[in-house]
């Protein structure tokens, strides 16, 4: 039997990590990270501030999906419900997303810009035998 009471503190890191797919200076789809202070809530349950966002949108893509390169028309975070999805950049590099995890897609077109699918934004697919099953939430 534990002595430890069931809401217990926990010495977790007071910062939660936000990947974001984002538009390089070259105009180019990139990852970067950075961290959301978790200064809110109470030692056992850490909160950010209270973010705004412009609602939310289920998507389910069959097995098979794929997409063509295209940026981002709006911010939004992505967090990925069932399945897998696979993002690709113009580098070639790409980055597999399971249930549980999540990203920030900010890879708009530059202002003044003409999509040039040879340079920006990213294409993405589903992964494994699964549908892929994801929630879309305007940031």
């Amino acid at each position: 039997m534990s002595d430890t009471p069931a809401c217990a503190e926990f010495s977790e890191s007071q910062s939660f990590t936000r990947v974001a797919l984002v538009t390089g200076p070259d105009g180019r789809a990139r990852w970067e990270e950075s961290s959301i202070s978790l200064d809110e809530g109470k030692p056992a349950a850490r909160l950010s501030v209270l973010m705004a966002s412009g609602g939310f949108q289920l998507r389910r893509s069959p097995v098979g999906f794929r997409s063509d390169f295209h940026c981002t028309g709006s911010p939004q975070w992505l967090f990925v419900l069932r399945g897998a999805m696979e993002i690709g950049l113009q580098d070639g590099s790409k980055r597999v997303f399971r249930p549980g995890e999540h990203f920030y897609s900010a890879d708009v077109l530059p202002e003044g810009a003409s999509f040039d699918p040879k340079l920006h934004g990213h294409c993405s697919r589903q992964v494994g035998d699964e549908p892929l099953e994801t929630l879309f939430v305007r940031g």
